[in-house]
């Protein structure tokens, strides 16, 4: 139970909580835009890229896992609870239900991309608020 100063006003006690959750926010979407650039460019360097208009679920694994890399190596510095980090790089995934959407050409491939990427920072919003007093403490 955390108690509080009556004398402090309420959007000052909300603002030390949400100030670390957007540098937290922030500093994911960095490092998994990190991840991305540097393995995808290492991928593509060693050949072992997927076309993205010829697979493009499986262009989006690969590139959820490179941001997912970037997203761990990031909170293991920061020394985020194990956890955590498990369920922020999770939120990468969560977007795997809408491939079968762009297989059947119910979506095209741009439409699909720009799908997973709205779907995967709202997941990692939802991780950031579930976990948000452990995570503004990091």
């Amino acid at each position: 139970m955390t108690t509080t100063d009556p004398a402090t006003p309420a959007h000052s006690r909300s603002g030390r909580l949400v100030r670390p959750l957007v540098r937290h926010y922030v500093e994911m979407v960095v490092a998994m835009t990190v991840g991305m650039m540097v393995i995808g460019a290492l991928r593509s360097f060693l050949g072992l890229t997927v076309p993205f208009a010829e697979r493009p679920g499986a262009a989006y694994l690969l590139m959820a896992t490179d941001m997912a890399i970037g997203m761990a190596i990031r909170m293991g510095v920061r020394r985020h609870p194990w956890a955590a980090t498990v369920e922020m790089c999770a939120a990468m995934y969560v977007p795997v239900a809408l491939v079968p959407l762009v297989w059947t050409g119910v979506i095209g491939t741009m439409p699909f991309m720009i799908a997973v990427h709205v779907l995967m920072l709202a997941a990692m919003l939802a991780v950031l608020l579930r976990r948000r007093q452990q995570l503004a403490r990091c």
